[in-house]
């Protein structure tokens, strides 16, 4: 009899245990659901208004079009000279990303992997460059860029790329590689292996996550900066999508047929960067969390 009603106790309490849970996971995917809803509904708004003609728009910015217009899209692409922006855009966002995350990586795999007199002070500097605010820079970066003769080449706006986007490579890197276990460096060593092979052939395949994680947050930086494209490029060859996204707002109307247009096809290459890396950002952002 004491047996029976032991039984039908757990029972209950594990019954009141999961509603509990139930109830608990049924709020948090209501918050999540809200907050994808808050994030998600401009981009569909824009998307939505990138098909309807100016008059349409004018007394229906809310509604779906009651005829889908293309020429927007066309107009975007001839106006704005989409097809140069494009080019440029990704020259400077892929070799940007490359090379910041390459030196990231070199950098990262001395502060996370060797002891040396410095290791704290250099990696603490690193640091320091994420604090200094973009803008407070853009006088001194333009003085220096033109002193150096750089201003207006394809390659101007690398340096400030580079320089801002480093601190955070770095500091996601190093973290990552440092719960690396001594031992795989151990093992390569007695097999024969030198530094560079053990950072090429070890460290960066195991580092693979927190890779994508950062090549990510460089594409997105470097495809959607502003202010530094403005003052230091002026040449209209030279130019990026967000100067040739600005083109469509003039002192006193703004295409925003137009506008909407060029702002979703913008938003198309990096929606499809994010899913080529999905995957492996999930598990960077997740073996973060474990090790955090």
């Amino acid at each position: 009899m004491d047996t029976t009603v032991g039984t039908n106790s757990q029972t209950y309490s594990k019954s009141k245990v999961k509603k509990k849970r139930n109830k608990k996971n049924t709020i948090i995917y209501i918050i999540l659901t809200l907050f994808a809803i808050v994030n998600a509904y401009p981009i569909v708004w824009m998307v939505i208004n990138s098909f309807k003609s100016e008059q349409e728009f004018a007394v229906n910015q809310f509604g779906f079009p009651s005829e889908f217009v293309l020429e927007n899209y066309v107009s975007a692409w001839n106006t704005a000279n989409f097809g140069v922006l494009f080019k440029n855009s990704i020259f400077i966002c892929l070799a940007a990303t490359l090379i910041t995350v390459f030196i990231g990586a070199l950098a990262s795999y001395f502060l996370a992997r060797f002891s040396f007199k410095m290791n704290k002070i250099v990696y603490t500097l690193f640091l320091f460059g994420m604090l200094i605010p973009i803008h407070a820079t853009l006088v001194p970066m333009f003085i220096l860029i033109r002193n150096l003769g750089l201003l207006n080449s394809s390659v101007t706006l690398l340096f400030p790329y580079i320089a801002f986007n480093l601190p955070i490579t770095i500091f996601i890197l190093t973290s990552f590689m440092k719960a690396f276990p001594k031992d795989i460096e151990e093992s390569a060593i007695m097999d024969g292996c030198g530094i560079f092979r053990i950072f090429w052939s070890i460290i960066l395949p195991m580092s693979r996550p927190a890779l994508a994680t950062v090549v990510i947050l460089n594409f997105i930086n470097n495809w959607n900066e502003f202010s530094f494209a403005l003052v230091l490029i002026n040449d209209p060859n030279l130019q990026t999508l967000p100067l040739g996204l600005a083109s469509f707002a003039g002192q006193f109307t703004t295409d925003y047929g137009a506008q909407m247009a060029g702002l979703t096809m913008t938003l198309v290459p990096i929606l499809a960067f994010y899913l080529l890396l999905e995957k492996e950002i999930v598990k960077g952002m997740t073996a973060g969390a474990v090790k955090g």
